[in-house]
């Protein structure tokens, strides 16, 4: 068997613990998530609902500022919404030190200095790991919050002769997906060139395999500094040569 933590998702994200009386009937959805296996208690599991990236959109304004949303959806005509869980994770999990930073000497730092780098997660959470682990090394970069502003970004790079030479892109986004946001940048000659490398939460080799489907050089399970540092010293490696 295997141990694993059980978070109280309602406790987790502001709206009080779940009462003892109904842990007895109360249900346990485990995923496999950030390099480790959590289970999420919830009170109640109406349905379980298919839904394309395409679907989903970035939460309103009236909807308020909340942290934990990251998207909504509709389902039977209902406005859904969707928890950032990495948000979540990043609070009752954090990074250590060695995951969160990484160090490089002046070869590497000469390697990605020229690179036209651009992030892309619409996660704010990640976001910040990934624009804190490129600060730490002093390496400049965009970021941007969805995959339609991604490639509108590249699109007026390559016009103005300035091509995105890294892209590192989330996978699961409101809108155009990363999976979506590679093949677009494959199926373009004007931002082909682009070394493509993919995030995600979900620890799963079938990210791994649909990312390689869809163009992708790599596909990384978040979050590690180094990781991401390495796969990226690669792209550049390759864009020289």
């Amino acid at each position: 068997g295997q141990t694993m933590p059980i978070v109280d998702l309602a406790a987790a994200v502001g709206k009080g613990a779940t009462p003892k009386d109904a842990l007895a009937s109360s249900f346990i959805i485990v995923t496999d998530v950030q390099r480790q296996k959590v289970g999420f208690l919830v009170r109640q599991i109406e349905r379980i609902a298919d839904t394309n990236w395409r679907d989903i959109s970035a939460p309103d304004k009236f909807l308020g500022n909340s942290i934990y949303i990251t998207g909504v959806t509709r389902v039977d005509n209902q406005l859904v919404q969707l928890l950032d869980v990495e948000v979540i994770m990043a609070r009752l999990f954090p990074l250590d030190a060695a995951k969160a930073m990484a160090t490089i000497n002046d070869v590497e730092r000469e390697q990605l200095r020229p690179m036209r780098i651009l992030l892309v997660d619409d996660s704010r959470t990640a976001r910040k790991q990934l624009s804190d682990s490129l600060d730490a090394i002093n390496v400049h970069y965009q970021v941007t919050d969805n995959g339609q502003k991604a490639l509108d970004i590249m699109r007026a790079a390559a016009k103005e002769g300035q091509p995105i030479d890294l892209l590192v892109s989330d996978i699961e986004m409101p809108g155009l997906d990363g999976y979506e946001l590679a093949f677009a940048v494959r199926d373009d000659k004007q931002l082909a060139g682009a070394y493509i490398i993919l995030h995600t939460s979900l620890s799963s080799s079938i990210s791994v395999s649909q990312a390689r489907q869809v163009g992708a050089d790599e596909a990384l399970t978040k979050f590690d500094a180094r990781e991401l540092i390495d796969a990226m010293l690669r792209g550049a490696t390759k864009k020289k040569r």
